[in-house]
């Protein structure tokens, strides 16, 4: 079969993955999580998947690096490009999106400045105590506004 003929038929699920940069197991997860189709299988064949996935995948990668959950990009995928509305609601979720890694700062700026003084008792530190394991077991350092077991 011709390089052109196979390419008008589709890709395996390999060569999906290989073109998109990701393995054959996300393009699987992302078939159950409902981001991209799984095309039907010919009876005793093998599934092929259309060239324009490989964009889609892309644009699920990319949206994950600037910290967007799956749900939050299957959202962003249902909504059509071309539409005006689309865009204010783009913003509103990168707006959300933002706001949340603000907070996610200010906390990691928290448990630093915590760590570093807990550090800094270690090293002035003389009983056999562990400062550290002592602040940790009186709850000393926790985040502002988080509850114990939160997994933000």
């Amino acid at each position: 079969m011709s390089e052109r003929r196979e390419k008008a038929a589709g890709m395996t699920i390999g060569d999906l993955a290989r073109a998109a940069d990701v393995s054959v197991e996300t393009v699987r997860f992302y078939e159950r999580r409902g981001l991209i189709e799984q095309p039907s299988r010919p009876y005793g064949g093998i599934r092929r998947y259309p060239g324009p996935l490989v964009r889609r995948i892309q644009f699920i990668k990319h949206a994950k690096s600037l910290g967007f959950t799956l749900s939050e990009i299957g959202d962003m995928l249902a909504l059509s490009a071309d539409d005006p509305s689309t865009c204010g609601e783009v913003q509103h979720l990168a707006q959300g999106k933002l706001a949340l890694l603000r907070e996610k700062r200010e906390a990691l700026r928290f448990m630093e400045s915590v760590l570093e003084a807990l550090l800094a008792d270690c090293r002035h530190h003389t009983d056999n105590s562990c400062p550290i394991l002592e602040a940790v077991k009186e709850g000393i350092g926790e985040v502002p506004g988080k509850t114990p077991g939160s997994r933000e």
